[in-house]
């Protein structure tokens, strides 16, 4: 399986201006440029993105973990809160809210940390990864 996203940039690093799109067309032309990079501007970035992809792809592993040991997830809500410094993304902390009926906390905290540490993109990133969670 093959998955594309691609970027279109047009001028200087500071003044310039690009989009960002998906194969599936879910998200197709977002603006994204220095300011909102590096600033406040509207719009998207590379780090937001690798954000939202992380809480997702450790969400869906939690899910399966979850699964195979006989529990079934109400729900897995999860942020995931980039740091870039000095030019690289040095961290990606997650922050989940969980409510799974019928698992006690330390089988959850097992769980947890090994879906943490075996999603693929926590395997690709080249970066501190820690986690809290609130269990309900």
């Amino acid at each position: 399986m093959k998955r594309k996203g691609s970027a279109k940039w047009m001028g200087s690093l500071k003044e310039g201006k690009g989009t960002v799109s998906l194969e599936s067309g879910v998200l197709k032309d977002a603006q994204y440029s220095f300011k909102t990079r590096f600033e406040n501007g509207k719009g998207t970035n590379p780090e937001e993105l690798v954000g939202a992809a992380h809480a997702g792809c450790f969400s869906m592993q939690l899910s399966a973990f979850l699964t195979e040991e006989g529990f079934e997830p109400d729900s897995l809500e999860t942020t995931s809160e980039i740091t870039f410094e000095d030019g690289e993304i040095t961290r990606s902390h997650l922050i989940l809210t969980a409510k799974v009926p019928g698992i006690d906390e330390e089988k959850f905290d097992k769980l947890a940390n090994k879906a943490k540490e075996n999603c693929p993109l926590s395997k690709l990133l080249n970066a501190e990864i820690t986690m809290e969670y609130d269990l309900k």
